[in-house]
């Protein structure tokens, strides 16, 4: 019987830079002027400065620039879909190798870490108070800027560990739990004052949060995993929660011999790499259109398919076949693409008589999670569900700013994005705070 030992199969999928790799990398770079690697990246890292340093070994300067403009920048180097931000805009990718931006920041960024050394300090005191409701990415971010600029901030955050789904809900592979909790200590570090299990609408009291504070930031992410609303869905494990298992309590994760992972984003790719890695003869992704229209990234599917996970497409689920409490099986039917939905995809539609059964043990949803049920708690108006925020981040209640998922009415969801939000929305409320400051739009 094969022994799998989930820290194995399940450790970073690249190995960090030595120094010497780092230097003779970033001496590659061509150091272009009005780069455009530093347009594509959402934060905006002066990334041909940030690899100029390391080339002339002063690392910590590195790590500055890097943070400068993004401190979740440990998390960036791993989860950015570098492939189609930075990566994917270098000048060298057209005829030769890309420059490894995303690897190269994370040699400077685990430099600092790695040796305890803090590049920013706390700024004068302003006498000013912020709330953040959320320890995720754009709430984590949004905190350390507000602390950078002088200002006393509390960050509430309803789970036992900072980090949001950088610690909870992004596998291994990509990024260990430990990248995620150093920076949460680096936030705190900054005088930050971070509450965990306190949630609003549960033992936070929001109009205490208004009296007490000058401003309030909200970073909730996004609600739960919806149902499908298909008979014996209680047996199916939430993607969300497998993803957790295997970073959180990896020993005791149940992993079935046939698995199936209904959905085609990030985290159901996610789900299947664990599935496939910690011991499943046989992983298959069910969607319910083709691979066209799939949410994953395209450097996602081709690395899942190189793990050896089929795939059904144009296949929806309608039944979970259990026996006495045991998965045994997925009832589907088969579709056809019919007109474009509200999404601006073809809609999906059954085809006749096409019913059929995959036999599993497991199965495992990734579909998404609902719209902020906070919006509707607090009243603020919203966007499609989401909620609206205006150009400075504020909703529609004075005071109150909002960044992140919670606010993705548009465009892709995505951690770099959630910190150029937070970052944004610190710039935002200084201001607001201290008319005076005259506070840059971008760092």
């Amino acid at each position: 019987m094969q022994i799998i030992k989930p820290e194995k199969v399940l450790s970073e999928h690249y190995p960090p830079m030595t120094e010497h790799e780092a230097r003779v990398e970033a001496n590659r770079c061509l150091y272009c002027y009005d780069a455009p690697c530093t347009h594509a990246c959402p934060t905006h890292i002066d990334i041909p400065r940030f690899i100029k340093k390391i080339a002339t070994e002063n690392v910590v300067g590195s790590a500055r620039t890097i943070l400068e403009a993004n401190l979740m920048g440990a998390t960036c180097a791993r989860v950015c879909p570098v492939q189609e931000l930075c990566e994917g805009a270098c000048v060298l990718g057209s005829e030769h190798k890309p420059i490894a931006i995303g690897r190269l920041q994370r040699y400077a960024t685990d430099y600092v870490y790695e040796r305890g050394i803090d590049v920013f300090r706390p700024g004068p005191p302003t006498g000013k108070r912020v709330a953040v409701v959320g320890a995720g990415p754009a709430g984590l971010t949004c905190a350390g800027e507000l602390a950078k600029l002088g200002h006393s901030v509390t960050v509430f955050e309803k789970r036992e560990l900072g980090g949001g789904l950088s610690t909870y809900g992004i596998i291994v592979l990509r990024e260990p739990v430990e990248v995620a909790l150093a920076e949460v200590e680096m936030i705190k570090r900054l005088g930050v004052e971070i509450k965990t299990q306190q949630e609003l609408g549960r033992n936070l009291s929001w109009d205490e949060l208004r009296a007490q504070f000058d401003a309030v930031f909200l970073s909730v992410g996004l609600g739960a995993v919806p149902a499908m609303g298909i008979p014996g869905e209680e047996h199916i494990v939430e993607g969300l929660e497998f993803i957790e298992a295997s970073k959180l309590n990896p020993q005791r994760l149940r992993v079935g011999t046939d698995v199936v992972v209904i959905g085609a984003g990030n985290t159901a790719v996610d789900c299947a790499t664990i599935a496939k890695r910690l011991g499943a003869e046989r992983v298959t992704m069910v969607y319910r259109r083709t691979e066209k229209e799939m949410t994953a990234y395209p450097h996602e599917y081709s690395f899942i398919k190189n793990e050896g996970v089929e795939f059904r497409f144009l296949t929806q689920p309608v039944e979970v076949l259990s026996e006495g409490g045991q998965v045994v099986g997925l009832r589907c039917v088969r579709m056809e693409l019919g007109p474009p939905d509200a999404s601006g995809r073809p809609a999906p539609q059954p085809v006749a008589d096409s019913e059929f059964v995959l036999p599993c043990d497991q199965i495992i949803k990734a579909i998404g999670q609902e719209k902020p049920s906070l919006a509707r708690l607090l009243g603020l108006e919203t966007d499609k569900g989401y909620i609206r925020v205006n150009d400075d981040f504020e909703t529609s209640l004075p005071g109150v700013f909002a960044g992140g998922d919670c606010v993705r009415a548009r465009g892709s969801a995505s951690t770099v994005m959630a910190v150029q939000d937070g970052k944004m929305a610190a710039f935002a409320i200084h201001r607001r705070l201290v008319p005076s400051a005259g506070v840059a739009a971008d760092d």
